[in-house]
């Protein structure tokens, strides 16, 4: 039976990747102290329902959103703020929201806050609405362009693109992990919640970048999504970045001309 613990242990393949939570977050809060970012807006009255953003020069062209990984148990907007910055010089407001952690949500809780928050966003910024997420950011993001959106028509309107990066569209497998004990989840819930299993919007224009030297389950869960979707004749791209791991692979989104800002900003 494969190792499925090992197949999403990407600290694990990563030399010094203990370190990096602290160089994230020291990062991320030298960012905050020289950029305007208007931090903890509420979307909703759980603890962890708020967002931050990071305000460009003059007026918006736009809003994006970046929803943060962790495997749905860990980390926090905070953590990323910095990249944020190709965005914001490329003169859109970013929005980086939390959502409520696994045991305390289920997947599907998360679903339903991360389109709560980019709706209350999309409220404070106008123009047109780009989305991107990492790992299980990846997920969620995906699943605000599933054909069961959380999101408003009125919003899905101004969607012009979403960015799954190194994310997770097929959940099934993940039933067969340690972590499971605290996602808790069941296979109704995997595959309701998996994009993979499901259509997607008529409109909907999606990217899915993943590293190159990432885990072989993440290039498959990248390949996954965009087979599944493109035979539903959506518009789907699926971008290798060679030379890149699970945590590599977005440090360039804090670079405002590279492609991973072009993917996500235009």
């Amino acid at each position: 039976m494969r190792d499925w613990d090992d197949a999403y242990a990407n600290m694990a393949h990563i030399e010094g990747s203990a370190e990096l939570p602290a160089i994230w977050a020291k990062r991320a809060a030298a960012y905050r102290d020289t950029h305007t970012v208007d931090t903890d807006i509420a979307y909703g009255d759980a603890p962890r329902e708020k967002f931050d953003i990071v305000w460009p020069e003059g007026t918006p062209r736009g809003l994006a959103v970046f929803v943060h990984g962790g495997y749905w148990m860990r980390c926090d907007r905070s953590d990323w703020t910095d990249l944020a910055e190709g965005a914001r010089a490329n003169g859109w407001a970013v929005a980086l929201p939390s959502y409520t952690l696994a045991p305390e949500a289920r997947l599907t809780q998360m679903t339903v806050q991360v389109g709560a928050a980019i709706t209350a966003a999309a409220a404070r910024v106008k123009g047109p609405i780009r989305i991107a997420g990492h790992s299980a950011g990846g997920h969620l993001v995906s699943r605000m362009v599933s054909a069961d959106s959380p999101l408003p028509p009125e919003v899905r309107a101004r969607l012009e693109h979403t960015l799954s990066i190194s994310g997770l569209h097929d959940l099934r497998p993940l039933m067969w992990t340690e972590m499971n004990k605290v996602l808790h989840l069941d296979e109704a819930e995997a595959i309701s919640e998996s994009a993979a299993l499901k259509r997607p919007l008529s409109e909907a224009k999606v990217t899915v970048w993943v590293g190159g030297d990432e885990r072989p389950e993440f290039l498959r869960q990248a390949q996954l999504l965009g087979m599944m979707w493109q035979g539903l004749e959506a518009e789907v791209d699926v971008v290798v970045d060679s030379g890149h791991h699970h945590f590599s692979v977005i440090e360039a989104l804090a670079d405002p001309e590279s492609p991973i800002t072009r993917a996500f900003v235009g």
